[in-house]
């Protein structure tokens, strides 16, 4: 992805929830089991992208050991309905998970979640191509009032 010249900003005027969420592979005696349960996330994202009824906004993606990723929904209530719902693929991905624990906890599972209002963020890209919350909602120019952090919070005096 080409990077946009100039700054901008993300434009998000109702709350949303940000989820930061990864693994991590404690140990690899059995490659299948933990190879299952990385490859169940990247099904569990085509699941989401394709079905914005969800909640689930966009996000980006880090591999490593741990991986990471950053996921915004528009709601808990979205997050929740999605991980409970016996309709999507979260709910036998976590049961798979549990199953993991119980032979030897080679793989961890982490995540945060943080409820967002409009007012609580800040956010500036300068040469980047759509990225972050930006590509996961809207980006508007960083001109006029959105030109500095307290501006684009709506603090500027």
């Amino acid at each position: 992805m080409s990077p946009s010249p100039g700054r901008v900003t993300a434009a998000v005027d109702t709350d949303f929830v940000v989820l930061l969420i990864g693994m991590r592979v404690n140990g690899i005696r059995n490659f299948r089991r933990t190879w299952r349960l990385f490859s169940a996330m990247s099904g569990m994202i085509r699941e989401l992208s394709g079905d914005r009824t969800t909640g689930y906004l966009g996000g980006e993606s880090w591999f490593g050991n741990p991986t990471i990723m950053v996921q915004y929904w528009r709601s808990f209530d979205h997050l929740e309905g999605y991980a409970r719902s016996q309709e999507h693929r979260h709910r036998p991905a976590w049961a798979a998970f549990n199953d993991a624990l119980r032979h030897g906890g080679q793989v961890g599972v982490w995540h945060e979640a943080y409820h967002v209002r409009p007012g609580d963020f800040e956010t500036v890209y300068n040469n980047m191509p759509l990225f972050g919350l930006a590509r996961a909602t809207k980006s508007v120019p960083a001109i006029g009032r959105r030109e500095t952090a307290s501006g684009r919070r709506g603090t500027a005096h």
